[in-house]
């Protein structure tokens, strides 16, 4: 009996120690704080962090970058000094930082000023978990980082974190399980208030390159701003970030097309169970349509079973009855045959009819005849179950098409784990369409133009 005990002990020793070792070190990176061994010195020459901003609660631990709220931004002067940045990164006394900061990036050296000259200063709202990276004997070495909400960062035209402002790290996607990680508070990163693991936030790249950003402006937030991709404040539109939004029909629409439909609107798309694939079918949201939301609330969107095609009828959204002659807002009509194209008893393969979803997302104001919607989005109500007095066409909506930049993801060097890793959940590469797409709400309804501030995040 006590060797039988002896060898139950042993086991769960031994099974505890491998639970252990699946989690991976996570370095906490806390606002303000300089970093041990940076790119360049962490004096407040490259940018500073907004030390007082606690983290934002997550709708969704897994958010895409065009998700609107998801980072803020402000009209204080040189958050980010981007021409600064790539005054040290061309200095021929830094030229071996260069090397490694553009292998890190994917690019070569000589391209990193039109590199940085694309990103845009923002500052993070949530923690955020990142693959960060010290410069120790002229080379780039990585390490898993989950920085504060606060820190100052420049995101790519997919949203992606790319540079913390402070230092000039650059910064890539994190590709691990995020529900596997061990946080480790120290070298004078503390825990800090507000930090809860349940709200530690993932971003994946936008379905469509963005031309705006919509942010929260920190300092007010009932306040939102539009900033252009690839500008530091001075060409920012302001709009009243409490104005309501109707949740548009979705059903039958891929989950790129309503993501992006969504933050067309202001409102943020969020998913249970990971991020589906893009092609995957909608089939309702939860609240549904007609709910109105302020910017950047989150719709809970429901997919398919695999195998069943975007333009199926749904099987959760209650909302949708049966239509025949009666356009949704953006969502095409699925409960029955159109006028002058008969159907079998199932639904057809060849897609949803002329009501469906344009690839880069319908607007509010009914079925457009036209191509792709403007690139800065409308911002009324969708038009639900109003008729119209346009013929049914058969037109197939165009799906959406792979970028052939898609971002780089270098492997570095070396990497610090708790233990050994395994591997971690699956994520898909997004992809994005060749079309750019706004990620901010239009600014039609949105008050007139701020002041411009240079160098603002």
């Amino acid at each position: 009996m006590v060797r039988r005990l002896a060898v139950v002990l042993a086991a769960a020793v031994i099974l505890s120690g491998c639970t252990e070792q699946r989690l991976f070190a996570v370095r906490a990176v806390a606002a303000g704080v300089p970093s041990l061994a940076p790119f360049f010195e962490e004096d407040g020459s490259l940018g500073t962090d907004e030390t007082k901003l606690r983290p934002e609660q997550a709708h969704s631990g897994l958010q895409q970058g065009n998700t609107p709220g998801l980072y803020g931004g402000t009209q204080k002067p040189k958050v980010c000094d981007v021409d600064r940045l790539k005054d040290f990164l061309t200095d021929p006394r830094n030229r071996q930082k260069a090397r490694e900061w553009a292998r890190i990036v994917g690019i070569t050296p000589d391209r990193i000023e039109g590199y940085i000259d694309d990103l845009t200063p923002v500052l993070l709202r949530h923690d955020t978990l990142v693959k960060n990276h010290d410069y120790k004997k002229g080379r780039a070495v990585a390490f898993d980082a989950l920085l504060e909400a606060g820190i100052a960062v420049l995101v790519n035209d997919q949203g992606l974190p790319a540079v913390k402002c402070s230092c000039g790290n650059p910064l890539q996607s994190f590709d691990k399980d995020p529900e596997k990680i061990s946080v480790k508070f120290e070298d004078g990163n503390k825990k800090w208030d507000g930090y809860e693991k349940s709200d530690v936030v993932t971003v994946k790249p936008a379905p469509e390159p963005l031309e705006r950003i919509a942010l929260i402006d920190v300092d007010n937030p009932d306040q939102g701003i539009n900033r252009p991709v690839g500008s530091t404040g001075g060409n920012d539109e302001r709009f009243d970030a409490t104005k309501q939004h109707a949740v548009p029909r979705m059903a039958g629409m891929t989950f790129d097309q309503a993501s992006q439909r969504l933050s067309e609107l202001g409102l943020a798309a969020a998913y249970s169970d990971g991020l589906p694939p893009g092609d995957a079918a909608v089939t309702g949201s939860d609240p549904g349509p007609g709910t109105e939301l302020r910017f950047g609330e989150a719709v809970t969107l429901s997919v398919a079973d695999d195998g069943e095609k975007p333009g199926t009828p749904p099987k959760s959204d209650p909302t949708n009855g049966p239509t025949t002659d009666e356009p949704t807002s953006g969502g095409p009509t699925t409960d029955g045959p159109t006028t002058d194209e008969p159907t079998t008893d199932g639904p057809t393969t060849s897609g949803p009819t002329t009501d469906g979803p344009t690839s880069s997302g319908p607007t509010t104001d009914g079925p457009e005849t036209g191509g792709p919607t403007s690139s800065k989005p409308t911002t009324d109500r969708p038009t639900i179950g109003e008729p119209t007095s346009s013929e049914p066409t058969t037109t197939v909506p165009t799906t959406p098409t792979v970028s052939s930049t898609p971002p780089t993801v270098e492997p570095t060097s070396a990497e610090p784990t708790s233990a050994e890793p395994t591997s971690a959940e699956p994520t898909r590469s997004e992809p994005v369409t060749s079309e750019p797409a706004s990620s901010a709400p239009g600014s039609s309804g949105a008050p007139a133009t701020g002041e411009p501030a240079v160098g603002a995040a």
